[in-house]
C-alpha cells in the first residue's frame, strides 16, 4: 500500500473525518486517514436504537474505565469511546448540539483569536443538512445530516408538558437564538438511520461515482507513535494486519485521536511533562506540560421511574414481543421504536436567573437506565439524566506505561471543586420539580433510585454514590497561548512544526451541550486554517 502522503490523519472520529473530506476537496493533494476500528457501517450503527448493544460493551467501543474517584466514593468510573470510523458519533446518542454562543465567545476572550461564535457559527452551518430549520442559524446542503425524531411514542411530549407545569419555556430550536428551555431534541438521523461522521464525510468518498483516488482510507490500523527529523513531524508507525508499517506525511502529520487518545499517542511519542515520561523510560522530545492536563467533563445524574407502558422500552416479555413489531415497523418505513435514539428530548435550564447561559442540561429517556446501561431493570420505565454543563473541576490523561496501546489514566476528577457539587444539588432540585409535575408523576409506579431522597446532604449523597460522565470529555489538549496551552489558535502543535491537534481535546473549556456537533465544526474550521482560507 501506498505509504507517503501530504496529510496523514491519525483518528477517523468525528473531526478526523470531516478534516479528509475537506482536505481531499483538492485532488492536487494526498491524504490518508488512519482509523484503529472499522469502517463503521455494520447494522448496529446505522440503527439508532441499537446505541444500546455498543454504549455499555466492547462492540465499536474502546470501553475504557477510570482511576477511582474520590468525588464518586472511590467508585471506578467508566468511558465508552468510539471505535469505529467516525469515532464517538458511531456509538453515541446523536443529538445535535452546538454549545451556547458564550463557550465560543469566551474561547476567543482567552486569547484564541478565529474562535467566536460568530467566528465557528459559518463552519455548523456548512457541515450540517438540517431537514426543517435553515437561515441565520442552520446550513441546508452539508454532508451531516440532521432531522427531527423519527418515533412518534407520546412520553417525550409528557415531558415537556411537565416542564410547562414546572414553569419553563418550550425551545423548538436549542441551536438558533437562545438556549434556554425545553424541547425535542434534533438528531443526526438520514431516513431513519444514525448519520455518523463516517457516513456523512468519508464513506461517499470511498466508493462509486464521488470515490477519491487521493484520500486512503486504512481501518483496523492504530497508531503506534510518532516520528520526527528533528522537531518536525515526518509520519507515525501503524500496526495494521500484524504489520509495522511507517506512514510518513510531506506536509503535515494530524493526531485526532479524540481527549482520550490523542494525548496518549504524544506522550507516548515523547511530547508532554518531561519528568513523568522519563520515569517511564519513555525519551523526551519536547518537553510540554500541558499535554494531558485540563481535562473536563460534564458530571450527571439520572432519575428513573418505573412506568407500565409499550411506548417505553424495557426487558420484558411484552416489551420484547412489541419490539419485534416494531422491527417489523422499522424494516418498512425506519419509524417507530428502533428509530430512536431514545433521549428525544431535554432542556437547558438555569440555576440561577443572572446566570449568562444554561446551567445544566436534561435528557428525558423513554427507557429505564442504570450504570450505563450495563445494569438491566427488567421492567418499563423513563429515566431523567441532569448533568452540570461548565465544571470546575479539572483532571487529567496520564500514562501508565510506555506501551502504546494500554490503558491511560483517565481521572475527570468529578467534584474535585466542591461548588461542582453545590450546583449539582441545585441542579437535581430543578430536575425533581419538573419530574414531579402531574403530567408525567401521574403514571408513576416506583421511584427506582431516589426514593426517601429529602434534604441536601441526602442529595450530595446519592449524587456521589450514582453520578459518572455523559460521555463528553474534552481539554486534554486545549488550545491557548499560556505556558499550560498545547496547541496554539491554529491548532498547531506548541513548540514543533508540521503538527497539529484536531479534535475535542483542543478545547480550552467544555461547551454546554453535546460534543460531537462541535468536534465536526473543529475538523471543518481546522481545514480551512491549513488550507489557509477562510469561511
Amino acid at each position: 500500500m501506498q505509504t507517503t502522503f501530504d496529510y496523514l490523519i491519525l483518528g477517523g472520529g468525528s473531526a478526523g473525518c470531516a478534516l479528509a473530506n475537506r482536505l481531499s476537496e483538492d485532488p492536487a493533494v494526498s491524504v490518508a486517514l488512519v482509523e484503529a476500528g472499522r469502517e463503521g457501517r455494520d447494522a448496529l450503527i446505522r440503527t439508532p436504537a441499537a446505541v444500546v448493544a455498543m454504549a455499555p460493551t466492547k462492540i465499536n467501543n474502546y470501553a475504557y474505565e477510570t482511576v477511582p474517584q474520590a468525588g464518586l466514593n472511590g467508585r471506578v468510573g467508566y468511558q465508552p469511546r468510539g471505535r469505529a470510523l467516525g469515532g464517538s458519533s458511531a456509538i453515541n446518542a446523536m443529538v445535535y448540539i452546538r454549545g451556547d454562543k458564550t463557550d465560543y465567545d469566551h474561547w476567543a476572550a482567552l486569547g484564541n483569536p478565529g474562535w467566536s461564535y460568530d467566528d465557528v457559527l459559518p463552519y455548523f452551518k456548512r457541515s450540517e443538512h438540517n431537514e426543517r430549520l435553515n437561515g441565520h442559524f442552520h446550513g441546508q446542503g452539508g454532508p451531516l445530516n440532521v432531522t427531527d425524531r423519527s418515533n412518534d411514542g407520546p412520553f417525550p411530549g409528557l415531558f415537556l408538558e411537565a416542564a410547562q407545569q414546572a414553569g419553563h419555556m418550550l425551545n423548538s430550536d436549542f441551536n438558533g437564538a437562545s438556549m434556554e428551555g425545553a424541547g425535542y431534541y434534533q438528531v443526526t438521523h438520514k431516513g431513519g438511520e444514525r448519520c455518523s461522521a463516517a457516513r456523512a464525510y468519508v464513506h461517499p468518498l470511498m466508493e462509486g461515482e464521488h470515490k477519491r483516488d487521493n484520500l486512503t482510507v486504512v481501518t483496523r490500523a492504530e497508531a503506534e507513535r510518532l516520528t520526527f527529523e528533528g522537531r518536525r513531524a515526518t509520519g507515525a508507525f501503524v500496526r495494521v494486519a500484524g504489520q509495522r508499517l511507517h506512514l510518513t506525511a510531506r506536509r503535515e502529520v494530524i493526531v485526532s485521536c479524540g481527549a482520550i487518545r490523542s494525548p496518549q499517542l504524544l506522550m507516548v511519542s515523547g511530547i508532554g511533562a518531561g519528568a513523568d515520561l522519563q520515569a517511564l523510560g519513555i525519551p523526551v522530545l519536547h518537553d510540554l506540560p500541558g499535554v494531558g492536563a485540563n481535562l473536563q467533563d460534564h458530571p450527571d445524574f439520572i432519575f428513573g421511574h418505573a412506568v407500565t407502558s409499550l411506548d417505553l422500552v424495557g426487558f420484558t416479555p411484552k416489551g420484547f414481543l412489541h419490539l419485534i413489531r416494531e422491527w417489523r415497523r422499522y424494516r418498512k418505513s425506519r419509524t417507530g421504536l428502533w428509530a430512536s435514539n431514545y433521549a428525544e428530548a431535554g432542556a437547558f435550564l438555569k440555576l440561577r436567573p443572572d446566570s449568562p447561559a444554561p446551567d445544566v442540561q436534561l435528557h428525558f429517556v423513554i427507557a429505564l437506565v442504570e450504570d450505563h446501561a450495563r445494569r438491566f431493570n427488567f421492567r418499563h420505565g423513563v429515566s431523567c439524566h441532569v448533568c452540570l454543563l461548565r465544571p470546575r473541576s479539572r483532571g487529567s490523561i496520564r500514562l501508565a506505561s510506555h506501551d502504546p496501546f494500554g490503558m491511560p489514566l483517565i481521572d475527570p476528577a468529578f467534584f474535585a471543586d466542591p461548588q461542582d457539587l453545590e450546583d449539582m444539588v441545585a441542579g437535581y432540585k430543578l430536575t425533581r420539580a419538573l419530574l414531579v409535575q402531574p403530567a408525567l408523576s401521574r403514571l408513576y409506579e416506583q421511584d427506582m433510585f431516589t426514593a426517601g431522597v429529602a434534604s441536601d446532604d441526602d442529595i450530595r449523597a446519592v449524587i456521589r454514590n450514582r453520578a459518572d460522565t455523559v460521555y463528553h470529555p474534552v481539554g486534554s489538549c486545549k488550545m491557548g497561548t499560556d505556558p499550560m496551552a498545547v496547541v496554539d489558535p491554529e491548532l498547531r502543535v506548541h513548540g514543533l512544526v508540521g503538527l497539529r491537534v484536531v479534535d475535542a481535546s483542543i478545547m480550552p473549556t467544555l461547551i454546554g451541550g453535546n460534543t460531537n456537533a462541535p468536534a465536526i465544526m473543529i475538523g471543518e474550521k481546522a481545514a480551512d486554517l491549513i488550507r489557509r482560507r477562510r469561511a
